[in-house]
């Protein structure tokens, strides 16, 4: 895992950008800020590969990140995207297991490096820490197996409705209020919602033919939210 130059932008520090750490005390704090590493990914880096050991924790404090499973017929499926405050791979972390999917820079990223030891140490002196992360993979695990049903049972229009309320939720719109502040390729928005790319691209020109969505390359602009939110609940 290498270091780069820092991004041009403000960064915060580690201990405000996840509500998780609010609970430690001031002690805590400082020991965390004095014993953490900052590292920085540049687009397409890998940041952890599926099979490999995770060593800490990764906390993102800026850029955003997907997170993969290789297919067995060559095509990937996206399982997660991640932006800040985020904290990524931390399942296998605690299961003392490898990672079963691998991590990439989509934008230049800013994490976060906690160690196994540093984390430990805090867990076992502060238990609303514990509680806190315990709340946190109860949170994530049900949201996966709500995608889990919904990516099996959904027909294609569904699907991939579902796949762009979801990227609005969790990265929300530019300043126009209508164009998602995330710019994927049409594969990894199939990969996203289990389906083909061919899939994808006939089915975003319906959306656009109901004017539901704009295209402009990877830009999708959402131009009725309502009607979107509705596709994704008739499944």
């Amino acid at each position: 895992m290498a270091t780069h130059k820092p991004l041009s932008v403000d960064i915060p520090s580690i201990c405000s950008i996840h509500q998780l750490f609010d609970v430690l005390t001031a002690d805590e704090q400082t020991f965390l800020l004095n014993n953490h590493q900052t590292l920085f990914f540049k687009k397409n880096e890998i940041i952890y590969k599926e099979g490999s050991v995770p060593t800490g924790l990764l906390c993102l404090g800026a850029g955003k990140v997907k997170i993969f499973k290789e297919g067995v017929v060559g095509r990937d499926q996206i399982v997660q995207m991640s932006s800040a405050p985020d904290i990524i791979g931390y399942r296998a972390f605690f299961a003392e297991e490898i990672h079963i999917a691998s991590a990439v820079v989509i934008e230049p990223c800013t994490i976060f490096y906690i160690s196994k030891e540093i984390i430990y140490k805090l867990l076992e002196s502060n238990n609303q820490l514990c509680i806190n992360f315990i709340r946190s993979l109860a949170t994530e695990l049900g949201f996966s197996r709500y995608r889990t049903v919904t990516l099996t049972q959904k027909h294609i229009r569904g699907r991939l409705a579902e796949s762009l309320m979801v990227l609005k939720d969790k990265y929300g719109y530019e300043e126009d209020g209508c164009t998602l502040s995330i710019y994927l390729s049409r594969e990894d928005l199939a990969n996203f919602s289990n389906m083909t790319t061919s899939n994808a691209i006939r089915t975003l020109s319906i959306f656009v033919a109901e004017k539901v969505i704009a295209l402009d390359g990877r830009i999708i602009k959402i131009l009725n939210e309502a009607e979107l939110e509705h596709i994704s609940k008739l499944g």
